[in-house]
């Protein structure tokens, strides 16, 4: 009863965030299965096109009397004044009679087409049409509806969030003073950001031009969803967690308020202070503009929880397992690796929640040490984001015509070979383990082959479901359908080893069918035999994405409003349009990019970027191409560099603050490199890497 009670609660906050997240997936699939339809519709009815709606009678007569005709047109016409110059001529009964015969076929043509429309819509055409007709609907209605979906699912998220104290800072909270400070700041972030929309809303209101109905639900929205916040921070303000520690610094407890409450207090003051208070309500609302590129991203990190349920990652790490391979060796191939994936969610982190909690795990099975595994996980997403199918690389190009897709997506291999190498190198230079000996032998790749078997049904798994995707819906993994493709695929795989694991409890233990009933519906027995249901894997995997969606879309949506502040404030018109030489060019924009990645979300940095620095690049006479590999690198330099070193703090955040203490207890005593090697080595690998891209193209003339 306990345990229905639990989950009862769990589902009361999961759930509406659930039912968005399966909406935008049956929204994104009802455009697809549309296009299907219409298609089959052709395919089996010529011209289904002008059979989708009724077809309305023409109003002409095929029947018209064209004698009788001409004589009333003849004897309605006027008298013509045979001394009036400027009257027009008499009518011609002959070309009348022509223009008549002519609109009498033209008219017989139309009720020869009308009556063929009428006879092909048979019941079959009204039973098919009214299901093409309903799919079609559902995904109008559902476009409209992105906005105030992304809307309700950054408030749900965020609150959680808030309520559960999962969001993003520089350090956690341990102490009552951090539980205080990290309290009062997001108290003055939301009464910020409640101002804000607030006065949008009034602006939006007051304009004299009627604000649509969505547009008008988004402002309420808003301000009660920004409104509610407030309280609870005030209730967190007085209400301290029993676990935390009495006393702390008010200095240091600054590190502890989340970073998108820094920079809503920060850029909302600024927005205040010029006279523009609805600016962050403003750029939140471009958040909005790109709903459904956010709400793949709350997609990517609840596929990245499901995945972390299943057994399928656990099987193909074991199939490194054989050779006992170093640590560090492990390292570089599961970064490697993940380049990959990363490609497909188009950013590091949100890779790095998704699936980052799963490669510090497995990095830790091997016997790899804390801070090897922390520093590979922070760089686990770094490496694919220039690589395709990466929504990133596709956002540069459609809002840059000078490069292509292609031509980045060609460059990005190099690069990516470039920093694998890299790390490669830094990790075995700074190598510390010596127990682990590779091992090649004939045992090991017997056991190599014999860790392959558990795969083959996942590789049948994975190619029956993108092989329906392909034939019934035309649909193929890339980096537009890949958010609604794997969580389908995941839950058919977790669907699979759920049956899978009951035919081996019946197999092993010669359960009778009786028992067998009641333990299939039985949470508590499923917790018994160490096996989750699928509602609880459902439920906690939705449970568990919420607070990192939370955490995440804050951030960026805040993120968006710091954009805005340095656009309105003109910063970037303080960078030289001219540089004296391409060399010191390059070395200004790289240190400004790098800066720009420390403090915004990949997609923001995009769009500032775009606007403001790439014509400076191009006048500079640095190639495009070569421009926009060095902006990427140079943002995930940022995303691992101090003080911020987002990439660290969402690594922080999946793989507990247990762990990152551990992980400095573990290195008492040794020098400065293994001291920080969670830092160090991502930082030194990039910013090698960094320094390449950006400057050995110059010096062999490609710019």
């Amino acid at each position: 009863m306990l345990n229905q009670r639990n989950a009862a609660v769990e589902w009361s906050t999961a759930l509406p965030a659930f039912l968005i997240l399966v909406f935008v997936i049956l929204l994104n699939t009802s455009h697809t299965v549309h296009g299907q339809l219409l298609q089959l519709g052709e395919s089996i009815w010529d011209g289904y096109f002008q059979l989708r709606q009724d077809p309305v009678a023409p109003e002409c007569d095929p029947n018209m009397d064209i004698e009788a005709e001409v004589q009333a047109r003849l004897a309605a016409a006027p008298v013509v004044d045979e001394f009036d110059l400027f009257a027009a001529p008499p009518p011609d009964p002959e070309a009348m009679r022509k223009s008549l015969m002519a609109s009498k076929a033209s008219c017989a043509a139309k009720h020869a087409a009308y009556a063929a429309n009428v006879e092909q819509i048979t019941t079959g055409v009204e039973i098919f049409r009214i299901l093409e007709l309903g799919v079609a609907e559902i995904g109008e209605v559902g476009l409209s509806a992105e906005r105030i979906l992304l809307a309700v699912l950054v408030l749900i998220c965020g609150g959680m969030a808030l309520f559960r104290r999962h969001h993003i800072a520089l350090r956690p909270m341990e102490t009552v003073m951090d539980y205080k400070v990290a309290a009062l700041g997001q108290m003055f972030a939301f009464a910020v950001l409640f101002y804000s929309v607030y006065s949008f809303k009034n602006i939006a209101f007051s304009a004299g031009v009627e604000v649509k109905t969505e547009h008008a639900v988004l402002h309420w929205m808003w301000i009660i969803g920004f409104a509610a916040p407030v309280f609870i921070s005030i209730y967190q303000f007085f209400v301290i967690p029993d676990d935390a520690k009495p006393g702390g610094s008010f200095l240091k407890a600054q590190l502890a308020v989340p970073l998108y409450a820094s920079m809503a207090v920060g850029t909302g003051t600024y927005f205040i202070i010029t006279g523009h208070p609805a600016g962050v309500a403003i750029h939140l609302n471009q958040m909005m503009e790109m709903s459904q590129l956010f709400l793949n991203v709350g997609l990517y990190v609840w596929i990245g929880m499901l995945l972390k349920r299943t057994e399928m990652t656990q099987k193909v790490f074991n199939i490194f397992r054989p050779f006992n391979l170093a640590p560090e060796v492990f390292a570089i191939v599961l970064v490697a690796l993940a380049a990959l994936p990363t490609a497909y969610t188009g950013g590091s982190g949100i890779f790095i929640i998704a699936v980052g909690g799963l490669i510090y795990l497995e990095l830790r099975r091997a016997g790899t040490r804390r801070q090897l595994a922390l520093a590979a996980t922070a760089m686990s997403g770094s490496l694919g984001v220039v690589l395709r199918p990466c929504l990133l690389v596709v956002i540069v190009a459609a809002l840059n015509n000078e490069v292509t897709t292609d031509q980045l997506f060609g460059w990005g291999v190099k690069v990516f070979f470039l920093t694998t190498l890299l790390f490669s190198v830094y990790a075995l230079v700074t190598r510390k383990s010596t127990g682990n000996t590779a091992t090649l032998n004939g045992q090991a790749w017997g056991e190599f082959v014999q860790a392959l078997k558990p795969l083959i049904p996942y590789v049948i798994i994975i190619s029956v479901v993108l092989a329906l995707y392909g034939i019934f819906l035309d649909a193929y993994l890339d980096e537009f359908s890949a958010p609604i493709i794997l969580p389908v695929l995941l839950l058919v795989i977790l669907a699979y080893e759920r049956i899978a694991q009951e035919k081996a409890v019946l197999r092993r233990e010669n359960l009778n069918v009786d028992y067998v009933e009641k333990r299939l519906s039985s949470s508590y027995d499923d917790l018994k035999h160490g096996r989750d249901s699928m509602e609880k894997t459902l439920r906690e995997s939705t449970s568990e994405a919420i607070v990192h969606i939370g955490a995440l879309l804050m951030l960026m949506g805040m993120s968006m409003s710091l954009g805005g502040v340095v656009e309105r404030a003109e910063l970037m018109s303080h960078i030289p349009a001219e540089f004296s030489s391409i060399w010191m060019a390059m070395l200004v924009l790289v240190s400004i990019l790098v800066v720009i990645g420390m403090i915004m979300d990949p997609y923001g940095a995009v769009v500032l970027v775009s606007v403001s620095i790439a014509g400076i690049a191009y006048q500079a006479g640095i190639d495009p191409v070569h421009f926009w590999m060095v902006t990427l690198v140079a943002f995930e330099l940022g995303y691992l560099s101090p003080p911020v070193a987002l990439n660290h703090l969402l690594t922080r955040q999946v793989v507990g603050e247990e762990e990152v203490r551990l992980s400095k207890e573990e290195v008492v005593g040794e020098n400065f490199w293994y001291r920080n090697e969670k830092i160090l080595l991502p930082l030194v690998t990039m910013a090698t890497a960094l320094l390449m891209v950006a400057f050995i193209p110059l010096a062999v003339g490609y710019s």
